[in-house]
């Protein structure tokens, strides 16, 4: 199995080992923990499987409580909270080497008419008019680094990003703590509307942080600072597909006592709002 987004699609299909027990396998990569968003994916799609499918989740909250290590499997406990006429929740528990790594709690919500209101999405060139994320550095660097051509490799998303990015420290002067990009799956995830949610949560951690690092470092190059996912809160407003294009604004409204918070929007291409995040993440400097 080569394709990027086969291998998401397999990496969200978790064996089931008992009537509440889920396992997701975590793939022996070349990195210091296991990535927050691949967790938050699995996590949601053993809430999703005990349910009975017909109530699209509509949010969820969670908390990064131990980093998790690469290729040693994560065991998914699900705890059925509540059905009830209306909405359904559910709280996971993912557990590696008898220690708690992560802790999430989602809710299903049986679709309602109401009221129909929302902010316009911003103006944003189209993702045809924008470079790929790897053509984007092979114009900065000449080529791909090995490391950074093994990731492109592997990423089961395509990621441009609206606004060119910046290399130099003159470059970031004056930035905001601003940045958007379109995304889309490589390929086709399938029909079923959990594994599309769970990975747009799985995306979702990729890069929502990023605004909290644009005015004081380039977003590719070596990292001046540790950075870990604390808590991840996530809002669903309408079905998608994550192998359709959408735009992925974010935005942190502040950075203090190393943490660092940020929010994001993810629109689709006919400008409906379909998510909103809120992240928290550690940023602690590197020494020199």
């Amino acid at each position: 199995m080569t394709n990027p987004a086969e291998r998401l699609v397999d990496l969200l299909d978790l064996e089931q080992i008992e009537v509440n027990i889920f396992r997701g396998r975590s793939p022996d990569e070349s990195l210091q923990r296991v990535f927050g968003g691949q967790v938050a994916g699995q996590a949601l799609v053993a809430a999703g499987r005990t349910t009975d499918g017909q109530r699209p989740v509509h949010s969820l909250h969670a908390y990064f409580l131990r980093p998790g290590r690469p290729g040693v499997p994560i065991v998914y406990q699900v705890e059925r909270v509540r059905d009830g006429r209306s909405f359904t929740t559910r709280r996971v528990v993912a557990v590696q080497q008898g220690r708690t790594i992560f802790n999430l709690t989602a809710s299903f919500h049986q679709p309602e008419q109401g009221i129909e209101q929302q902010l316009p999405m911003p103006d944003v060139p189209g993702p045809e008019e924008l470079p790929t994320l790897p053509d984007e550095i092979r114009q900065h660097l000449g080529e791909l680094p090995e490391a950074l051509e093994r990731m492109a490799r592997r990423q089961p998303f395509d990621i441009r990003y609206v606004e060119r990015l910046r290399w130099t420290k003159e470059e970031l002067e004056g930035a905001e703590p601003r940045s958007a990009v379109w995304m889309r799956a490589v390929g086709p995830l399938g029909d079923d509307p959990l594994v599309h949610t769970c990975a747009l949560t799985y995306a979702s951690d990729m890069m929502l942080l990023d605004a909290v690092r644009v005015p004081v470092e380039p977003l590719w190059g070596s990292r001046g600072f540790d950075i870990a996912s604390l808590d991840h809160a996530m809002w669903f407003h309408h079905p998608f597909r994550a192998d359709e294009w959408f735009v992925y604004q974010q935005e942190s409204p502040i950075a203090t006592g190393a943490r660092g918070l940020a929010r994001g929007q993810i629109f689709d291409r006919q400008g409906r709002l379909l998510v909103s995040v809120m992240q928290e993440g550690l940023f602690r400097k590197l020494d020199d």
